[in-house]
């Protein structure tokens, strides 16, 4: 039984491969989708140059909220990214944390098509925790494959580790953040979620 336990968190260069693949393919997926939100109301076929200017400009909150998601996956994909910068080796539950974080993240088109649709606090909430458990899924990641060193490279500095988990928080609660806003103001809110890219940046 534990022969088969280590064969599982063996270094395994081509299986780490597959992971890393398949995740940057749902995520680039679930981008994908972002932009296949914006869609035009009604038929324009037949609409003159003002009418479709105005249709343009009337659906600003679609581009307001591809912006948002398009930055916050992309925000989770470098995160991503970096983790298996240092993860080397796998086992089961590693794959299944994994692929929590990508249900997560597959997720995400949804709640920004609803809050495209309407900027309420319902809709804040929704977009919010949605993207706040992407960022905790990922806290989870890095927290099980890091402790003790157990998935990652055994020389890694604590620092390092330090840092994944504070690089992993910094979106989550700021999410979470702008849920308890959203009762002043979800425009409010929705503004404080701005906060996240250059936090972000800050923590290298």
């Amino acid at each position: 039984m534990s022969k088969r336990i280590n064969l599982h968190t063996e270094k395994d260069e081509m299986g780490l491969e597959r992971l890393v693949f398949f995740s940057d393919a749902v995520f680039a997926i679930a981008i994908t989708l972002l932009a296949l939100e914006i869609r035009l109301p009604g038929d324009i076929a037949h609409a003159s140059n003002a009418e479709l200017l105005n249709h343009l400009l009337a659906i600003w909150p679609k581009y307001l909220g591809y912006m948002v998601s398009f930055l916050s996956i992309g925000n989770f994909w470098i995160i991503h990214h970096r983790q298996y910068q240092y993860i080397e080796r796998y086992d089961t539950r590693l794959l299944f944390i994994n692929l929590l974080v990508l249900v997560a993240v597959a997720f995400i088109p949804f709640p920004t098509s609803v809050i495209s649709e309407n900027g309420n606090r319902t809709a804040t909430i929704l977009y919010a925790s949605s993207a706040s458990l992407v960022g905790l899924l990922s806290t989870l990641l890095w927290g099980y494959a890091a402790y003790k060193r157990r998935l990652i490279a055994r020389d890694t500095q604590v620092s390092v580790v330090r840092r994944g988990v504070v690089r992993n928080l910094i979106a989550p609660i700021i999410f979470l953040f702008s849920i308890g806003l959203s009762y002043l103001d979800p425009d409010l809110a929705k503004f404080s979620w701005i906060l996240i890219a250059p936090v972000v940046f800050l923590v290298k």
